[in-house]
């Protein structure tokens, strides 16, 4: 039954679809607009078009609006924060927040010495928690899973309650624990009358050397997250790779640097990039290590530049706009690199395996 209604069907050829096409040209305009748009089917992917559009813009309303509002407050004068006709767009646009921020906050200052510091733990960090990620994917030993969680551990205690062990460590540092310390020991602190030096620990305080310490040693801020992901896509990298390599008399560190960091480039870039991100918006590390003695960092930018007159009745909205100016600046640079690396970024995430 099925082969008879197969054979009894007409087919369709490309003449037919050609005379087809010429009778419709030649019908009037008026016919072809109404065979085209006003239909059931027409009126329903019009009305599907209109609602998909308008929920798009709805949403995007309500996520680029808050942005858009610091924007334009940013540019803002005095006048438009007490002027109730003033929403979005500013009667009276200045720069001198822009201006005030930059001469008396030290915004150029902050930004190379955040620069120096974010771009140096984010290189000791992608290479330290690569190294860490190949081992555990890589090689098996005792131990492994433990260790393992251990690492997942540092993802879910929170930051704060290592705040006064982390202070404590680095005001009163030694290499050792306690007494055991070498400068303790050198110092006469573990041998009664063996006194080498007059100090018993360093302060590191008001410098980067904690912040270094902790990416050497894959403790710092997601380092965790970072070993999580290099992991996973070392896991995908085919063993054949490194038989071959081992087969050529490369060694573990050989094939590591020779075979395994080449094709692992698009996911370090990615593991730079998250560390660089958040060392640059860091509020945590440098409140810990760092005071009013230390080296300028853009968090200490969002401040009240005293030649911003802000007494007056729009105090609490100017000084606000000012916060929020800011905040705009610390991550314009941020926008600015994702930009240009935006394409490494998802690339990453992707080989990861931690999406789908």
């Amino acid at each position: 039954m099925n082969a008879q209604t197969t054979e009894n069907t007409p087919k369709i050829t490309r003449e037919t679809k050609n005379k087809i096409r010429v009778d419709f040209e030649r019908t009037s305009l008026w016919t072809r607009i109404r065979l085209k748009f006003l239909t059931a089917n027409a009126f329903g992917k019009a009305i599907w078009f209109l609602f998909r559009l308008i929920l798009l813009f709805g949403i995007s309303y309500v996520i680029l609006q808050p942005f858009y509002s610091k924007i334009a407050s940013s540019f803002m004068s005095r006048e438009d924060f007490v002027d109730v006709t003033v929403k979005l767009i500013p009667k009276h646009p200045t720069l001198d927040t822009y201006k005030a921020i930059i001469e008396e906050s030290g915004f150029f200052e902050a930004l190379l010495n955040t620069t120096v510091l974010s771009v140096t733990t984010a290189l000791i960090q992608t290479f330290i928690c690569s190294l860490i990620a190949y081992g555990f994917a890589k090689y098996k030993f005792k131990g492994a899973k433990l260790l393992f969680g251990l690492v997942l551990l540092t993802m879910i205690v929170p930051h704060d309650t290592l705040h006064l062990s982390l202070y404590m460590k680095f005001r009163y540092f030694d290499i050792g624990i306690g007494k055991f310390g070498i400068l303790s020991f050198l110092g006469g602190g573990l041998i009664p009358g063996l006194k080498l030096i007059d100090i018993t620990s360093i302060s590191l305080i008001n410098s980067y050397w904690p912040l270094i310490l902790l990416s050497l040693g894959g403790l710092a801020f997601k380092n965790g997250l970072y070993i999580f992901m290099l992991r996973q896509f070392f896991r995908g990298v085919p063993d054949e790779l490194e038989e071959s390599a081992y087969i050529d008399g490369y060694g573990p560190f050989k094939t590591f640097f020779k075979i395994i960091l080449p094709i692992s480039v698009p996911m370090m870039i990615t593991v730079f990039l998250f560390a660089f991100s958040w060392q640059w918006t860091d509020n945590f590390y440098v409140d810990t290590f760092f005071n009013d003695k230390g080296p300028k960092l853009l968090p200490d930018i969002i401040m009240i530049p005293k030649q911003l007159d802000t007494d007056y009745a729009g105090k609490t909205l100017f000084e606000t706009a000012i916060r929020n100016t800011a905040g705009i600046m610390i991550l314009s640079p941020l926008i600015v690199v994702y930009l240009f690396c935006q394409r490494y970024l998802v690339e990453g995430i992707e080989r990861s395996g931690i999406v789908g």
